[in-house]
Formats: structure tokens, C-alpha cells, sequence
């Protein structure tokens, strides 16, 4: 019975390994299925349906890809230079997978493919795009565009990685369409409000970590870099407003109650005589008071609140891209309280209210510095939310 079911399961195994193979064939996943067949080879070389299919999709790799070349060679367009030379390694890379398990036997036929040299071809087509690479960038690097610089960088790398010493001034060029394709941004802070604040106020404002919202080709600044840098946008800080409230002052009064015991005192009969328990021991009545303590709670407030706009401007154009609103505000909050009557009336929060020592109304000058802390996290997030306008 053993011997059947084992029998049975290695029939089934053989059918969902064709079927796979022939969905591989049929969907042109030819090299998927070149390594699969390899590697069952590599495992058991009598394999004649794995030799099958792999010179079924051997050779239709191959025409697929030489086909694909030969249109190219007709087009004669200098950007397909790079996709010939990718075809090629890829008949290369492929044609040494095979060569692991040739030759191949089926039915009774011994079959070995012709090792072609496409070295020479691969070296032919990497020159050829190199050269393509090379000088398009050097035309792109004529437009005097961010796109253009950034396309040539690219190219220019492409060159390099392709036949980097047939050109001296390659990582020159490649130094110069960096820097040209770069975005340089300057962040700023204009101070449109009533006050006066010092420019280290204002500086701290925008003391970021810039490199959370550079990117390959965005570079943020907090101050210029020299009077020659070109910027390409500003990013301002733009303070219209700071409201302060005044000193606010508000006292509230409570009382608090409580029925403590005040000793004790004696049972007394008819004549006057205090009176004995069962045991003989005096009786004794508990005696209760009721204290209390008024509370006198002084509340403390004061506000501020600062508002502004992020703008990001462009330079080349010059124009307003966005106006983001950023806002912020701080708040002074104290309470504390004196007591007057029986402590002992008191709960223990108030006790520990009463423990807390009154504080002078801060400055107005404080109460920007402290709005200042939070405003700056509105400006840390809407420069993330925003980065992208900026190309």
C-alpha cells in the first residue's frame, strides 16, 4: 500500500513540475524557466523533460533577444546603444548558465550549442554608448536647466561606468552638472510684528536639521554660504502677529469642614454618679467638634500666541509657489493659596496646594521665547508636508 501512495506521489509531483514549466513556456518567462531546468539537470542529468525544455526555451530567448537587436542595429538610434549592450550581456550571462549542463540528451540526440563570442560585441556596444552618453550630456549641459544638468549628471555617470578613461574631464563634468542641477534653498525669518526681537530669537527659530528635508537634488541653508551662491528658492518665515494677554488674576474662595473627636466624658446617673460597665470600669461618652478652614486660591494666567505664514518663493520665475499658515502659542498657568482658620480641616490636596509657592507673572519677552519653541515644530512640519513643492 506504502509502495503505491509513494508511486502516486511522485506522479503528481511530475505533472505540477511540467505544468509549472509549461507556464513558464507559454507566458515567455524563458529565463525563469532556463535556470529551473539547469538546476534540475544539475541534480539528475537523465532528465529528459527538463532537457526539453530547456532547449525550447533556450532557443527562444535567444531569437527573442537577437531579433530585439537586429531591429535596434536598423533603427540606428545612438539611445539604444546602452539597451544592445544590456541584450548582449544578457545573451552572454545566459549562455554560460547553459553551458553548465550541456550537452543535452533527448531522444537519443546529443545537442551542443555554439559558444558565440559575444565579448567583442558587448565591447563594441559599451563604446558606442559611452560616446552616445557622453555627448548627449555635454548638449544638455547647454540648456542651462535644472532638468538638463541633472539629465547630463546622469549620462555622465553612465560614460564613466562605461569607459570612464576615454574622457580626462569626465569627473570634472560630472562635479559640475551636480552642483548646477542642485535646488539651493535659503530659509529665512521676516519679523512684520510690533516687536522688536533680536535677531538670535529669530535665528532659532529656522535652527533645523536640514538633512530631513534635503534630497538628492534639493539643499536647504540656514544662512548664505557666500555672497557668489545663486539660491533658486526662499523660504521665509513670515511673523505677522504676537498676541500677548494681559496679567489675568482671578482669587477663589472655599471652605472646607470636618467633625473631629475632642476627647471624651463621663456617663452620669440620676445623682451624679459616674456610671460603672458590667465590669466595673467607668463609662465613657466620645465628644465631637466640627473645625473648618477657608481656602483662599489665587489663579495666574497669561497667553501668547504668534502667527505667520510659511512662503516658498521661486527665483527663476519669480513667484509665490505657497503660503502655508503656521501658528503657535504658550500659556502661563499657576495657581497656589493661603489658608485661614484649622489646618486640620484640610484635605491632603490642599494641604499640598498650600505648599506651592506663588510666581511673579512672567515677561512678555518670556512668553514669546516659550511660543517660540512650539512654533518652531509648526515650521518643522510644514516644511515636511510641503517639501515637494520645491524641485
Amino acid at each position: 500500500m506504502k509502495k503505491k501512495y509513494y508511486v502516486f506521489l511522485f506522479i503528481l509531483i511530475l505533472l505540477v513540475q511540467c505544468s509549472s514549466s509549461e507556464k513558464l513556456l507559454r507566458k515567455g518567462n524563458y529565463d525563469a524557466l532556463i535556470n529551473k531546468s539547469v538546476k534540475n539537470l544539475i541534480k539528475d542529468p537523465s532528465s529528459e523533460e527538463d532537457a526539453i525544455m530547456l532547449d525550447k526555451a533556450y532557443n527562444l530567448a535567444n531569437q527573442r533577444d537577437l531579433d530585439r537587436i537586429n531591429y535596434l542595429r536598423i533603427e540606428n538610434n545612438p539611445q539604444s546603444y546602452e539597451e544592445i549592450y544590456n541584450l548582449y550581456s544578457i545573451l552572454n550571462n545566459r549562455q554560460t548558465i547553459v553551458m553548465k549542463v550541456l550537452p543535452l540528451k533527448i531522444g537519443g540526440r546529443t545537442i551542443q550549442y555554439e559558444n558565440v563570442d559575444y565579448n567583442s560585441l558587448m565591447a563594441e556596444a559599451k563604446t558606442n554608448a559611452a560616446d552616445y552618453f557622453y555627448q548627449n550630456a555635454k548638449r544638455l549641459m547647454n540648456n542651462n536647466t535644472k532638468e538638463s544638468y541633472r539629465q547630463a549628471y546622469n549620462e555622465f555617470l553612465k560614460a564613466k561606468n562605461y569607459r570612464g578613461s576615454a574622457y580626462p574631464d569626465i569627473d570634472n563634468l560630472i562635479n559640475e552638472s551636480r552642483y548646477l542641477g542642485i535646488s539651493q534653498v535659503l530659509l529665512g525669518v521676516i519679523n512684520n510684528t510690533i516687536y522688536k526681537l533680536p535677531d538670535e530669537f529669530l535665528e532659532n527659530l529656522i535652527t533645523l536639521d536640514t538633512r530631513e528635508f534635503n534630497s538628492n537634488w534639493v539643499e536647504y541653508h540656514l544662512r548664505r554660504i557666500d555672497r557668489n551662491t545663486q539660491y533658486d528658492y526662499y523660504v521665509d518665515i513670515v511673523l505677522q502677529t504676537i498676541e500677548i494677554s494681559p496679567d489675568i488674576t482671578n482669587q477663589k474662595d472655599r471652605i472646607e469642614k470636618k467633625t473631629i473627636d475632642d476627647g471624651y466624658s463621663y456617663a452620669l446617673d440620676s445623682r451624679g454618679n459616674v456610671m460603672k460597665d458590667s465590669l466595673g470600669n467607668d463609662i465613657k461618652i466620645k465628644k465631637y467638634k466640627d473645625i473648618s478652614c477657608t481656602i483662599i486660591e489665587t489663579h495666574k494666567e497669561k497667553h501668547c500666541t504668534i502667527k505667520g505664514d510659511l512662503e516658498i518663493v521661486s527665483v527663476n520665475p519669480s513667484q509665490l509657489l505657497k503660503k502655508v499658515p503656521v501658528a503657535a502659542s504658550s500659556h502661563f498657568n499657576h495657581v497656589s493659596a493661603r489658608a485661614i482658620g484649622d489646618l486640620n480641616a484640610l484635605s491632603p490636596d490642599s494641604k499640598r496646594l498650600l505648599e506651592i509657592k506663588p510666581l511673579p507673572f512672567p515677561d512678555d519677552f518670556s512668553m514669546i521665547s516659550d511660543c517660540a519653541e512650539t512654533l518652531k515644530m509648526a515650521i518643522h512640519d510644514a516644511l515636511i508636508n510641503n517639501h515637494t513643492v520645491i524641485r
